[in-house]
């Protein structure tokens, strides 16, 4: 039976960041061969990973990246507040939402998870994921995933309420985008514009403006054009475009846009845990 010395038992947490018991361990179950042991350790983390996986993740932050012509954001999730704030967790958001930016791309968490991971040369993300399990032992989620080609800004708020908005634009500097992506996070526009709403809504809308002004007792010759007048608020308080701009209501936030030589093109907009 290999002997396993103290001084091999802390060169190893040293390495894994690990409790020195399970590193002793797993280092007697591999004869002393430390990358072994780091494979016996991954294993039994999944397979307790596996065993919590019903645990509620209700915490977490969201991993967002922009390049000169690309972004991302990833919804990762935790236990606890405490860990949402750990540098270590933060740093995994990073890496995904950097990966799937600049990467091949993924349509779904598991896709990405088998990428490389941006910040540890030979490690898979989700190697990343499972070894940062065995150390924190909290159950991680990889939530939504997007990622845009185009220019963007992006914003993220890390409150009571986690949001995180990317927006598309033809132009704009770093700054004008961040102010449009707080507005988007603290006005919530259901649509970019018009156009991008559901015209379900929209006639919906206008049946429930019409039946309003037929029992306010409007002739008839004159409901279609109270409608329309009234679906300007409407439209103001569901679509960007429309939407009074926080920092100067005066204009909209298109109108913002415009007068700074660019124009929006899309966005996306999540609370954590909400869809």
């Amino acid at each position: 039976m290999t002997t396993i010395t103290a001084a091999q038992v802390k060169a190893f947490r040293d390495r894994t960041g690990l409790p020195m018991m399970d590193c002793k361990t797993a280092l007697a179950e591999a004869g002393g061969d430390e990358d072994k042991a780091m494979k016996i350790l991954r294993e039994k983390g999944v397979a307790l990973s596996n065993k919590r996986s019903d645990r509620e993740t209700a915490f977490g932050r969201m991993g967002i990246y922009v390049g000169d012509n690309v972004a991302a954001m990833v919804e990762l999730m935790c236990e606890s507040q405490p860990v949402a704030n750990h540098d270590e967790f933060r740093g995994l958001a990073a890496d995904l939402a950097k990966q799937l930016a600049t990467g091949p791309g993924a349509s779904t968490a598991d896709e990405l998870l088998d990428q490389p991971c941006p910040s540890k040369k030979g490690v898979t993300l989700r190697e990343h994921k499972d070894e940062l399990f065995n150390r924190i032992r909290e159950v991680f989620n990889v939530g939504r995933i997007v990622r845009i080609e185009g220019k963007c800004g992006a914003y993220e708020h890390n409150g009571t309420i986690v949001h995180g908005v990317l927006v598309e634009a033809t132009g704009g500097s770093p700054e004008q985008l961040k102010d449009i992506c707080m507005h988007i996070a603290a006005m919530a526009p259901s649509a970019l514009d018009k156009d991008s709403l559901d015209p379900k809504v929209i006639e919906d809308e206008r049946e429930i403006l019409r039946a309003a002004a037929k029992n306010e007792g409007k002739p008839d010759s004159i409901i279609d054009k109270m409608v329309e007048g009234r679906m300007k608020n409407f439209f103001a308080e569901r679509t960007l475009n429309e939407q009074p701009f926080v920092k100067d209501d005066k204009i909209t936030v298109g109108q913002y846009a415009k007068d700074n030589g660019f124009a929006l093109k899309s966005f996306v907009h999540w609370k954590l845990g909400q869809k």
